[in-house]
């Protein structure tokens, strides 16, 4: 016994595991375990083999919370014949990942092979700790593992990702869900031992929708809900509901989920897509995103896929803009699902974009062109000596007040940057363009 009173005794081994989360006690120690990435789990899969076989080099395991990475580093710490070294790059910094490699370069030094490396979270590294692990990953020093819920291609140094191996992981199918957490609702070794509990078919089913793919969350919520129940009670959906009160969504507002959503929404208006552009934009507003950015991507969306095939697109996503900035949500919601769902709909048409890019092409390519004589103004009486504005041709004095005059400079005469197309409002622009055409002067 201790003779400190307020320091308890150590709990033996069987009693500590018992104490820890029941996601941790229900991790499993081989792929058969293991739900999700079939490609990367399955028999043969080349992660699995590289993992089982003591093969891997370094690489980068790549998907949301609760897909299994830290599982897939414990197996290979247990398969792997090399010393492992474990750093979480949330509470690690320079000095504790020095220190591992610098073990890494005696060890080889000496003749004794390199050594493995887990780092999870290895995206909260910054730019300088990246940098560190290059020549030993290029080396060979150490093989590295490190786990990431961002997209490598964003938050990982290029130079050090071209020296991994990436494997994207997914989330579990929701059938391979429910399977898992009735295991750990009954299981009496390493779950929660609760057989008088089963079958809750729709209470498990209903937990697997509150954790939304993430496995971990999932079975924190199973145990904090089997937790939470009256002695002699069901488990039922409405527990699941009490217990699991309003889960946040898992959405980065600062990460690649948050661009690779917009992109969504921006594809599907530019799809013509209302359901999806409605539900996409949903989506966003409900993880909390500001709805002014949402709003300037919508006015981007009504210039670069719209344009003037209708010209109604760019007010109407600017009014939402300010809806938003004086409203803020929830009341401009319904503003924003108006613009966007007007925008799904509008004819669509790029021109306006290539027009523009083929204009600023040109800018760069030819340079500064000085504005022909005839546009410029005479404002002194050298100008007027030097025939400044001569040949001008006032549009006013011409019939249908056009003289057809080629207002470009000369080494770009006849170019043509913009042309509409056969679709909405620019079916009309391309009537008054041709009349235009067909009476302006030739080069």
């Amino acid at each position: 016994m201790s003779d400190d009173l307020f320091e308890p005794e150590a709990p033996s081994e069987r009693s500590a595991t018992a104490l820890a989360p029941l996601a941790e006690r229900m991790r499993p120690s081989v792929f058969e375990g293991l739900a999700g990435s079939p490609g990367l789990f399955g028999e043969g899969a080349p992660l699995r083999r590289g993992v089982e076989e003591d093969t891997l080099s370094s690489a980068i395991l790549w998907g949301p919370p609760g897909c299994g990475k830290t599982t897939v580093a414990g197996i290979l710490k247990r398969h792997t014949k090399l010393p492992f070294r474990t750093l979480s790059a949330v509470s690690s910094g320079i000095p504790e990942l020095r220190g591992v490699l610098e073990e890494a370069a005696k060890r080889v030094r000496a003749g004794f092979g390199p050594l493995r490396l887990f780092i999870d979270e290895i995206h909260r590294y910054n730019k300088a700790q990246q940098d560190a692990l290059l020549p030993a990953v290029e080396s060979g020093n150490i093989r590295l593992l490190g786990a990431t819920t961002e997209n490598p291609s964003y938050s990982l140094n290029p130079a050090l990702v071209s020296r991994c191996q990436v494997f994207q992981l997914s989330s579990p199918p929701e059938e391979d869900l429910s399977s898992l957490l009735s295991l750990a609702l009954t299981d009496s070794v390493k779950g929660l031992g609760r057989e008088d509990l089963a079958p809750a078919t729709e209470a498990l089913a209903a937990v697997t929708q509150a954790a939304d793919g993430d496995l971990r969350a999932a079975l924190n919520l199973l145990e904090w809900t089997v937790a939470s129940l009256e002695p002699g009670s069901q488990l039922t959906p409405e527990a699941v509901a009490r217990a699991a009160g309003r889960r946040p969504p898992a959405y980065d507002r600062t990460g690649d989920g948050r661009y690779q959503m917009i992109s969504a929404l921006h594809k599907s208006v530019r799809g013509s897509d209302p359901q999806a552009t409605i539900y996409w934009l949903a989506r966003m507003v409900d993880a909390g995103e500001d709805p002014v950015y949402i709003a300037r991507r919508l006015i981007r969306m009504a210039s670069e896929d719209i344009g003037l095939a209708d010209p109604q697109a760019l007010p109407l996503a600017i009014a939402a803009r300010d809806a938003c900035e004086h409203l803020g949500l929830p009341e401009c919601g319904l503003a924003l699902a108006e613009s966007a769902l007007y925008l799904a709909l509008a004819p669509k048409s790029n021109k306006l974009e290539t027009g523009w890019a083929a204009a600023l092409d040109a800018v760069k390519k030819h340079g500064q062109l000085p504005i022909p004589l005839r546009f410029q103004n005479a404002v002194t009486k050298f100008d007027k000596r030097r025939n400044v504005g001569e040949g001008y041709r006032y549009d006013h004095d011409s019939p249908d007040a056009y003289s057809g005059q080629d207002h470009l400079p000369e080494a770009l005469r006849g170019s043509v940057f913009w042309e509409p197309v056969e679709r909405g409002f620019e079916r009309e622009l391309k009537k008054r363009l041709d009349w235009f055409e067909s009476r302006r002067e030739k080069p």
